[in-house]
C-alpha cells in the first residue's frame, strides 16, 4: 500500500512535491560542482614536455613536511613551498657514476629580459638537448664561453640578430652585453638563451643549485630500477620523479593549482554541502509538515506508523534520484565555468583538464536521497506515532513550540556558537579565521532548531508598529499572523538568515581585509617615487643605479617572496619582503609602523629579520630572539629578530635583507624600488631622471601605483570569495524563494476565508506584503547578527581592526533580500486570488 500511495501522491499532487524537487535539484547541482572541482584537484595532471624524453628527474621536495607527536601517535603535516625547491647540482656527478645511467644533466631556468628581444628563458648549455637530442647540434656557430650566448634561430631572426652580434641582456644578476656565438634549432626550446654552464649558474642567482637533474638510462635499463638506484643515492636530500609526476617539476604551479582546487572543492565544498543538506531537510520537512492532515486521515482509516514512514521513504526514492540526475547538468556547467575562470586568472595552469567523472554525481545523489529520507522521516514521526482518534485533531492545529529534544539541541548549538565566539576573541590571524565556519554553522543550527522561538520574538518586536494601527487593517492582520504562525514562518526565515550570514561574512571579511590592506599601503609608502616594471621585474643593480641619480636621497629595492613557519601544530605560509639598498634609512621610504626594535637594524647583517606584531605574538618571540623559518625554497634559517611592526597585512608578515632571500626565490628580480627625493628636488624632474634608467618596462609612479600592484595580487583571493558568496547566496536565495512560495500556496483556505469575511483583494495583497517585509526584516536582523558575531573576532585577529561595512555591500544585500521576499510572496498570492473564495475556503488542507 505504501508504494502505491507514494506513486499516487507524486502523480496526482505534483505541486506538493515541486518545492522539495527544486531544493533537491539545486542541492545536487552545488554538491556536483564542488565535488567535480575536488576530484579535478586530486587527479590534476599534466604531461611532461621538457622532460618527455627524460624518464627520471631529480628535484627538490616541493613540500615542507614536519612530524607532530601526539600522546600515542605521530601526525605528518605538510604545506607547499612558496618558491621552487632546488637540488644540489653536484649530485649530478654521483648519479652519472651509477651503473645503467647514460647521462645526468643539471637543468635550470631563469628569466632573461632585453630591449632587443622578447622575454627569454636562460639555461645552461649542457641541457640544450633535453627536449630533443636531435636538436643538440647547433644550426650555426659554436658553444658559448664567458660573455657569450646561444639563441634559438627563431628568436634570433625575429630580433634580426646574427652570429657575432652583441645583445644587451638583463638577468637576475644584473645587466650585461653578450656576444651571440651560435644559433640553436628551435626544437631545443623557443625563446631560450643558453649560457656557458658556470655563467648560467651565476646568473640564475643560486650558485651550486639546479632546478632539477635530468637522468637518462642506458639502453635496456628499466626505468623503475634506475629510479630506485637514484633514490638510494640522493637519500632525503631530493625527490625522484617519474611518469606524469615529472610535470610538477616543469610547472610548480600545478601543486598550487591542486591545493586551490582541493580547497575550493573540499573546504568550501564541505560548507556548501552542509548548507545544501540543511536547506533540503528544511524544505522537505516543511512539505511533509504541510501534509499533516493527509497523514492524519491515513491514520484515521487504519494506516500503521510503519506504512506512513514507508510512504515518506518511497516518495523520497521517487523524486531524489531524478532531481539529482537533472541537477548534475547545471552542476557540471558551474564547475566548468569556475574552472575556466581559474585558468584565465592563472591560478590553474593551461593544459590541466576538468575531471567530470561520475563520482561527484553519485555522491550528490546519495546525499540528496539521505537528506530527503532523514527530513521526511523526522517530519513524519509525530503524525505516525499519533493514535488514529487523535490524528485529525492534532493535524488541525499548528504546534506552537518545537519538541523538547529539538529545543535542547538548539540551545546546545547556540551555546557552542557563543563559546566559539569567545575563543575566537582570544586568537590571532589564522586561528581566529579557522573558527569562522564552526561559529556560523553553530548559529545557523541553533536558528534552524529554535526557529519558531526566533520567529515569534523577532516578528513580535518588529511587528509592534504594525499592530499600532498605523499600517491599517492589513498591517495589523499581518503582524498577528506572523506571531501566531511562527512555526510556519520559521521555515521561510531560515534560508534568508543563511543568505545574510554566509554572504555577509564572506563579503565583509574580504572587504575588510582589502580596506585595511589598502590603508596600510597608502600610509606605509612614504617614498616620493616608486619604480616598477611591466616585465619580469627590476634587476638587482637597479637600486644602485637609482641611488646614484642626482637628487635621490634614499633608494631601497623590494623583492617579494614567501616563508613557511609554524602555526600551533600546523604549518603556515606568510608573504615576505626582501629589502636592499640603504636600509639604515628604510623608514624614509617604507614606514611599516614599528612597534619595537629598529627596522634600520636589518642593515647590520643578512642574519636578521623583522616580523609583523601579529606573527611575532603567534610565534611567541620578541626582539633579540631567534626565529625558526623556512625560506621560499625550504631552506631552514633562524635569523635574529630586530624589529616588529604593525602594517603586516599590507606589506607582508616578514621583512628580511635581500641577501638572505635572493638565492632562494624563483627569479631574483625586484618588484619595486622605493626612492625618496633629496630636500629641494622637484618631484616631476626626479621622475624624468629615474625614467631614463636602463631597465625594460620601467615605470615610475607613487604610493598609489604600489597600492594598485598590491591590490592586483589580492584579486584572485577576492574573486574566489566573491564567487563562493554568490554560489552560497544564490542557492540560499533560491531556497528562500522556494520556501516562501510553498508557505503562501499552503494558505489557500485561509485566503478564501479572509475574502469571505469581507477582505478585498488589495487588503489580502497588502497583508502578504507586510508579512513578507516582516520575514525579510527578521532574516536580515538574525542573519546580520550572526555575521557580525562571526566577523568581529575574525577581523580583529586577521586585520587588527573592526569589520569594515561599506554601504555598497550592505545595501544591495538588504535590497535583494527584501525584493526576493516580496516577489516570492506576490507571485503565488496573485495565483491564490484567482480562485473563487467559496471554492478556496472549502479546499482541503
Amino acid at each position: 500500500m505504501s508504494n502505491g500511495l507514494a506513486r499516487a501522491a507524486v502523480r496526482f499532487r505534483p505541486a506538493s512535491f515541486a518545492g522539495s524537487f527544486i531544493a533537491l535539484l539545486f542541492a545536487a547541482a552545488i554538491i556536483t560542482a564542488c565535488g567535480t572541482l575536488l576530484q579535478s584537484g586530486v587527479t590534476a595532471r599534466l604531461a611532461p614536455e621538457r622532460y618527455a624524453r627524460t624518464p627520471v628527474v631529480v628535484a627538490g621536495d616541493p613540500y615542507v613536511r614536519v612530524s607532530v607527536k601526539h600522546d600515542r601517535s605521530t601526525e605528518e603535516k605538510e604545506t607547499a613551498l612558496p618558491e621552487r625547491a632546488r637540488v644540489d647540482a653536484g649530485s649530478a656527478a654521483r648519479i652519472a657514476a651509477l651503473p645503467g645511467v647514460a647521462a645526468a644533466v643539471p637543468d635550470l631556468a631563469f628569466p632573461v629580459q632585453s630591449p632587443a628581444v622578447p622575454t627569454l628563458t636562460g639555461r645552461g648549455y649542457a641541457s640544450i638537448g633535453l627536449t630533443d637530442p636531435a636538436a643538440a647540434e647547433l644550426v650555426e656557430g659554436r658553444a658559448p664561453g664567458a660573455g657569450e650566448v646561444v639563441l634559438d634561430e627563431t628568436t634570433a631572426r625575429t630580433a634580426k640578430l646574427r652570429t657575432g652580434d652583441r645583445v644587451e641582456l638583463i638577468t637576475p644578476a644584473g645587466t650585461d652585453t653578450y656576444r651571440v656565438c651560435g644559433l640553436a634549432d628551435a626544437r631545443a626550446g623557443r625563446g631560450s638563451a643558453w649560457f656557458a654552464d658556470p655563467v648560467a649558474d651565476r646568473l640564475a642567482g643560486h650558485p651550486g643549485r639546479a632546478d632539477a637533474i635530468a637522468v637518462t638510462p642506458r639502453e635496456g635499463v628499466p626505468v623503475r630500477e634506475l629510479a630506485s638506484k637514484v633514490r638510494e643515492t640522493v637519500g632525503e636530500s631530493a625527490k625522484v620523479f617519474t611518469g606524469d609526476d615529472r610535470a610538477t617539476v616543469e610547472q610548480p604551479g600545478l601543486l598550487q593549482a591542486r591545493e586551490i582546487l582541493i580547497g575550493l572543492g573540499g573546504s568550501f565544498g564541505g560548507t556548501a554541502t552542509l548548507t545544501a543538506v540543511f536547506v533540503v531537510m528544511g524544505t522537505i520537512a516543511l512539505a511533509t509538515g504541510q501534509r499533516a492532515r493527509e497523514f492524519a486521515l491515513l491514520r484515521a482509516i487504519g494506516a500503521t506508523p510503519r506504512q506512513i514512514r514507508r510512504t515518506i521513504a518511497t516518495e523520497a526514492l521517487l523524486i531524489a534520484p531524478l532531481a539529482a540526475a537533472l541537477g548534475a547538468v547545471p552542476g557540471i556547467a558551474l564547475a566548468r565555468w569556475w574552472f575556466d575562470q581559474l585558468v584565465a586568472r592563472g591560478a590553474v595552469p593551461k593544459g590541466v583538464a576538468l575531471d567530470t567523472g561520475p563520482l561527484p554525481v553519485l555522491v550528490a545523489a546519495v546525499l540528496s536521497l539521505l537528506a530527503a529520507l532523514a527530513a521526511g522521516g523526522l517530519a513524519a514521526q509525530r503524525p505516525a506515532r499519533l493514535r488514529p482518534s487523535q490524528a485529525l485533531g492534532e493535524a488541525a492545529v499548528e504546534r506552537a513550540r518545537p519538541g523538547k529534544a529539538r529545543t535542547v539541541i538548539g540551545l546546545v548549538a547556540l551555546a557552542g556558537g557563543l563559546v566559539l565566539t569567545g575563543v575566537a576573541n582570544d586568537l590571532n590571524g589564522a586561528g581566529a579565521a579557522n573558527t569562522a565556519l564552526g561559529m556560523v554553522m553553530c548559529f545557523l543550527l541553533a536558528v534552524a532548531l529554535l526557529g519558531p522561538y526566533v520567529a515569534q520574538v523577532c516578528t513580535g518586536l518588529l511587528g509592534l508598529p504594525l499592530r499600532s494601527g498605523r499600517a491599517g487593517a492589513s498591517g495589523s492582520l499581518a503582524a498577528d499572523n506572523t506571531r501566531a504562525h511562527a512555526r510556519r514562518l520559521a521555515s521561510a526565515i531560515i534560508p534568508i538568515v543563511m543568505v545574510i550570514a554566509f554572504c555577509g561574512t564572506l563579503l565583509l571579511l574580504q572587504g575588510t581585509v582589502r580596506h585595511v590592506s589598502g590603508e596600510q599601503v597608502r600610509d606605509g609608502i612614504v617614498a616620493d617615487q616608486v619604480l616598477g616594471s611591466a616585465g619580469a621585474g627590476l634587476p638587482a643593480d637597479t637600486v644602485e643605479h637609482a641611488a646614484r641619480v642626482p637628487g635621490v636621497a634614499t633608494a631601497v629595492g623590494v623583492i617579494r617572496t614567501g616563508v613557511v613557519h609554524g602555526s600551533g601544530q600546523d604549518l603556515a605560509s606568510s608573504a615576505a619582503l626582501g629589502v636592499s639598498g640603504d636600509l639604515t634609512h628604510l623608514p624614509e621610504v617604507l614606514d611599516l609602523g614599528a612597534r619595537s626594535g629598529s627596522l634600520g637594524a636589518l642593515a647590520e647583517s643578512a642574519d636578521t629579520v623583522a616580523l609583523s606584531a601579529t606573527l611575532a605574538d603567534s610565534l611567541h618571540v620578541k626582539v633579540g630572539d631567534r626565529v625558526p623559518l623556512r625560506l621560499g625554497d625550504g631552506t631552514q634559517v633562524t635569523p635574529k629578530l630586530v624589529a616588529t611592526y604593525e602594517r603586516g597585512l599590507g606589506f607582508g608578515q616578514v621583512v628580511l635583507p635581500r641577501a638572505a632571500v635572493a638565492g632562494h626565490v624563483n627569479a631574483a628580480f625586484d618588484s619595486h624600488v622605493l626612492v625618496s627625493d633629496a630636500p629641494g628636488a622637484e618631484r616631476a624632474q626626479m621622475a624624468e631622471r629615474l625614467a631614463k634608467l636602463a631597465a625594460p618596462g620601467l615605470t615610475v609612479t607613487n604610493a598609489a601605483g604600489f597600492a594598485a600592484q598590491t591590490d592586483r595580487n589580492q584579486q584572485v583571493t577576492s574573486w574566489a570569495n566573491t564567487v563562493m558568496a554568490a554560489v552560497l547566496g544564490g542557492f540560499a536565495a533560491v531556497a528562500a524563494a522556494n520556501t516562501l512560495t510553498m508557505t503562501v500556496l499552503d494558505r489557500r483556505r485561509e485566503v478564501g476565508l479572509l475574502r469571505l469575511a469581507g477582505a478585498t483583494r488589495r487588503q489580502v495583497r497588502d497583508m502578504m506584503r507586510w508579512e513578507a517585509l516582516l520575514v525579510a526584516a527578521t532574516g536580515l536582523t538574525v542573519g546580520g547578527g550572526i555575521a557580525w558575531l562571526t566577523l568581529v573576532p575574525i577581523t580583529r585577529g586577521v586585520t587588527g581592526a573592526a569589520p569594515h561595512v561599506p554601504l555598497t555591500t550592505v545595501l544591495p544585500l538588504a535590497a535583494g533580500t527584501i525584493l526576493l521576499s516580496l516577489a516570492a510572496t506576490a507571485v503565488p498570492t496573485r495565483g491564490l486570488l484567482r480562485t473563487h473564495p467559496v471554492r478556496a475556503a472549502a479546499d482541503r488542507q
